[in-house]
């Protein structure tokens, strides 16, 4: 592995395919020995300045597309500390999609593209042929989450329930309160389907996890794009492995990377459970990779995260949880209609 940049804190280039004998770090194009990750830390100065802004104030600044990076995720930090007015529990931001025919997938003749495209990930070309083929779905208006659940959803959760369904990043069991506005991960798609059965409950209302195609029209909207924002990889966009953080960040501080309908973070911070479990799409073939070979019957998941690189971003990607630390598993709520 050589690493080149391109402008960005981490591109590394790998020399060959990943494979299951390489470590978490060799996978995230890291050395054995330490390297620090993007320093986004704040002057005091300018600390003490963005504390004292209204909590209106420090909402708007947490998205706004127009402020540097350091001071989104300053904004986010503070809001973390004092109760994110943007969650809330039982009524979380929900965006409507009308659904309608969609297309999912990805055509055949596509997949030599996407490979060369991302030449130097290490991929493995069966990766990349289980989106194949690109096919017709027929969607039912429905709602979908504007942000993945966060910590402090996911602690109300625990409190209520006294499910046992820590997850495994909190150290030693405790609520990360600095952290409470990021993405939740560390979790199994029973823990995610147990949450959603707890919050249907407890609201009234018919939350579940979406289905792939659900999950991938929100993402790609109705010009089937190749990421949340457009055809080419835009690091700034996302919080995946080449913005070099290698930490979830709070949700929503990634705005040039919202979808055509206006979710946030689908492209990176935490990989995402759908509803389903892998199977071949209509007119496809199974596809034995890796993930199948170890884990066998797996739930899927979408969406990129910190400690992947581009490739996971693409909306068509079909992936799921692998045994092993690197891969951050959380969820976004669907609501039907």
């Amino acid at each position: 592995m050589s690493n080149t940049s391109k402008a960005f804190p981490h591109w590394p280039v790998f020399d060959g395919p990943l494979t299951a004998h390489m470590t978490d770090r060799q996978l995230m194009g890291l050395e054995e020995h330490f390297q620090p990750g993007l320093n986004l830390a704040l002057p005091l100065a300018e600390w003490q300045q963005l504390t004292q802004a209204p909590v209106s104030l420090l909402t708007r600044r947490v998205e706004d597309p127009h402020a540097a990076l350091p001071i989104r995720l300053a904004a986010g930090r503070y809001l973390a500390e004092t109760l994110d007015p943007r969650l809330d529990v039982l009524n979380p931001p929900m965006i409507r999609i009308e659904g309608g025919w969609i297309e999912t997938g990805l055509d055949e003749a596509r997949v030599d593209s996407v490979m060369d495209r991302m030449q130097g990930l290490g991929l493995d070309r069966s990766w990349i042929e289980k989106e194949v083929p690109r096919h017709t779905v027929q969607l039912q208006p429905y709602a979908i989450g504007k942000y993945p659940v966060t910590n402090l959803e996911y602690k109300a959760f625990l409190e209520d329930s006294l499910e046992p369904r820590i997850p495994t990043n909190w150290a030693f069991g405790q609520f990360p309160v600095e952290r409470s506005n990021h993405p939740v991960y560390g979790l199994s798609a029973e823990d995610a389907d147990a949450y959603v059965a707890w919050l249907s409950m407890r609201s009234g209302r018919a939350f579940r996890l979406p289905t792939e195609a659900q999950w991938e029209y929100a993402a790609a909207g109705p010009e089937n794009l190749e990421f949340p924002w457009g055809e080419r990889f835009l690091p700034e966009h996302a919080n995946t492995a080449e913005m070099g953080i290698f930490n979830t960040t709070p949700v929503g501080m990634f705005p040039l990377g919202a979808s055509p309908f206006g979710c946030m973070d689908m492209a990176g911070n935490v990989e995402e459970y759908v509803a389903d479990d892998y199977a071949p799409y209509p007119g496809g073939h199974a596809i034995s990779d890796d993930l199948v070979t170890v884990v066998g019957n797996h739930r899927i998941a979408r969406g990129g995260s910190f400690t992947r690189f581009r490739d996971l971003a693409r909306n068509c990607r079909r992936h799921g949880k692998y045994p092993r630390e690197i891969y951050v598993m959380g969820f976004r709520l669907a609501e039907t209609l």
